[in-house]
């Protein structure tokens, strides 16, 4: 890829990142000016800033322009845009945000959307996992991952499929934001497992067979940064998941109790 569009990718990410936080601080100043006594969580606020900034790091600069020479580089990108980023901006909860900012009747349009057969399909924890995973496999395991260095629009696409992947991933699993269809905990916690162990052979494929025009010693580093590393975004999703359990489990209890009394 050329100067040219590398300025161009920066400019396009870089813009979408700062107008993405620049949206959610408005809408935090918005809603706490209208529920003065509920108001927007700062940790929200600090995760979806931090999250975005985790996302533009993997797509805008020096780390984003060495990952086309470096397959450790451009696995490190993977693991904060595909991973990370997604984690940090789902524990955000931006679409509870929009709800609470919205008037009345938008809300409500907004609200349809999020339970329409449509979302329900993408934020299904066996789609989600397969547009995620199953994209990766792709990715490394044809010819796609050089011929997305050698075309720019390709490129951009990509890293959109990485980052929304991710996230529907993610919000698929945990429920913070609103969402359509509700699964059981042990139904989602399958589909966790079996995701995690398509990451992982993928990652151990990848030592083993590089993809075009890796040199082995990359592959291997860049293996061994992908299943460590995204082992260690998991068990933040894995706490996410338990304790969200963990909670229902306890809370059912409780109104058992309370019932019985």
């Amino acid at each position: 890829m050329h100067d040219a569009h590398f300025l161009l990718t920066d400019l396009l990410f870089g813009s979408s990142a700062l107008l993405a936080i620049g949206l959610y601080i408005g809408a935090v100043v918005i809603t706490n000016r209208r529920r003065r006594l509920r108001k927007w969580p700062m940790l929200r606020s600090i995760s979806f800033i931090a999250g975005v900034l985790v996302a533009a790091m993997a797509i805008v600069g020096p780390l984003s322009r060495l990952s086309h020479s470096d397959f450790t580089a451009h696995m490190a990108g993977h693991l904060l845009l595909g991973m990370l980023a997604p984690l940090l901006i789902a524990i955000a909860a931006p679409m509870t945000l929009v709800l609470r900012t919205l008037n009345v009747h938008l809300a409500r349009k907004l609200s349809r959307l999020l339970q329409s057969s449509f979302v329900g399909f993408y934020t299904h924890p066996i789609v989600a996992s397969l547009l995620n995973i199953g994209g990766l496999w792709l990715l490394y395991t044809t010819d796609l991952y050089t011929a997305m260095h050698a075309n720019i629009y390709l490129h951009i696409i990509i890293h959109i499929h990485v980052f929304l992947s991710g996230y529907l991933f993610t919000i698929s699993l945990v429920y913070i934001d609103p969402v359509s269809n509700r699964f059981s905990y042990k139904y989602r916690t399958i589909v966790f497992i079996i995701a995690l162990a398509g990451h992982g052979i993928l990652s151990k494929f990848i030592y083993a067979y590089p993809p075009a025009g890796v040199p082995e010693e990359q592959a291997r580093i860049g293996a061994m940064l992908m299943y460590y590393g995204g082992d260690a975004v998991d068990l933040l999703l894995i706490f996410i998941l338990f304790k969200h359990w963990y909670q229902s489990v306890r809370h059912r209890k409780l109104v058992s109790v309370v019932g019985r009394g």
